[in-house]
């Protein structure tokens, strides 16, 4: 454990509200974007390196953070993708034997700023309050009025395009070559558990930039179409959309999550909006309307989907309902081989309760190629 004095830090809230914390590692420095939190009592470093936090400051709502250090394998993708950390209390020690370095060694290697010693409690008990809105962590504490003018130069989560930050530059494959299905997956921000999922159950993927067009993923002949979950806006998302209304249109079997999900919706003439404060965290109830069971949920989404646009749609149907707000869960198209889902169900460490979502994913391929 270090003992010497940390840096005192500042969060900055564009609404000019004011927090106070410590330098992680003792060190200058400065993060910005939207300020968000995670309720999830474990599994940080999948929260850290999951693409759909870009551009997010994020606040871990458990006391602890980095008593197990980071792994190597356990990252959802090349590496962390959160602007910034916010926590209460940073272990600079791990106590897990097989962990390859220290969190503070991991962000250091990521370039991510942090600050600890933060009230999270209080911070987190104001953003669900007053909403997700921009902030700046800073060490230049003395320097309030210079902060609130960079702040002002943050762009507004809202509308924002980010999956082009996130996504692949070139096709690439995953899993077996020789497995039986064949997957095709948009990249708007993908987390490598997903595709860990889809080869467990003998799919092949090739992993499609997130401009790809429609021509470019159907050349490689896939039994099935995959969305992907990712960050900002799904609006902006114009040629992902016209992908998702093409796959729909030649009826092809078409699965979403999160981002992907939100896709589906607005290929489908249903709109999207940004929420007051989003759902995340590793808990979240949701509802299965077609068997009536409840299931325990990972979730991280700061959009939804228009619940009054999807009921009164013709063609689609809820499918899922999440219990905490009675926002959608997840939809599936009447006439179509298309559903999708809000949340994750390749949940890494966990909960597995939806894991089923992939097998019928796979089964909506067998019947197709039948």
């Amino acid at each position: 454990m270090k003992y010497q004095a940390k840096r005192k830090a500042i969060i900055l809230l564009e609404d000019g509200t004011i927090f106070y914390g410590k330098a992680v590692g003792n060190k200058d420095g400065k993060a910005t974007g939207e300020v968000c939190f995670n309720t999830g009592m474990t599994g940080y470093q999948e929260i850290f390196t999951d693409p759909s936090y870009f551009g997010q400051l994020m606040v871990t709502t458990n006391a602890h953070i980095g008593n197990y250090g980071t792994r190597e394998e356990e990252n959802e993708s090349d590496g962390a993708k959160i602007a910034g950390l916010i926590c209460k209390n940073f272990s600079y020690t791990q106590a897990r034997p097989s962990a390859d370095s220290t969190l503070e060694q991991f962000l250091d290697r990521n370039n991510i700023f942090a600050i600890s010693d933060v009230d999270t409690r209080a911070l987190v008990t104001y953003i669900r309050e007053n909403g997700a809105m921009n902030a700046i962590i800073s060490t230049d504490v003395d320097n309030v009025e210079k902060l609130k003018e960079e702040l002002k130069q943050v762009p507004n989560m809202d509308g924002l395009e980010l999956a082009s930050k996130v996504s692949t530059a070139e096709p690439y494959f995953y899993g077996d070559e020789n497995a039986k299905y064949k997957v095709a997956a948009l990249d708007v921000g993908i987390k490598t558990n997903i595709l860990r999922n889809l080869a467990e159950r003998d799919a092949y993927i090739k992993v499609f930039p997130y401009d790809a067009t429609y021509e470019e993923m159907k050349e490689w002949n896939p039994d099935g179409y995959f969305l992907s979950n990712g960050p900002g806006d799904p609006q902006p998302l114009d040629s992902a959309i016209k992908v998702a209304k093409t796959i729909i249109d030649n009826d092809h079997p078409l699965f979403g999550i999160c981002l992907g999900h939100q896709i589906i919706a607005l290929a489908n003439g249903i709109n999207t909006y940004k929420m007051h404060h989003g759902h995340r965290g590793i808990n979240h109830p949701v509802k299965n309307m077609k068997t009536g069971k409840g299931e325990i949920t990972s979730q991280n989404h700061g959009f939804s989907v228009d619940k009054e646009q999807t009921e009164a749609h013709p063609d689609v149907e809820i499918t899922h309902v999440c219990l905490n707000d009675g926002t959608v869960g997840g939809l599936a198209m009447k006439s179509k081989n298309v559903f999708s889902v809000q949340y994750h169900p390749e949940a890494s460490p966990g909960p597995h309760d939806a894991s089923y979502l992939f097998d019928e994913f796979i089964e909506r391929l067998e019947r197709a190629k039948a």
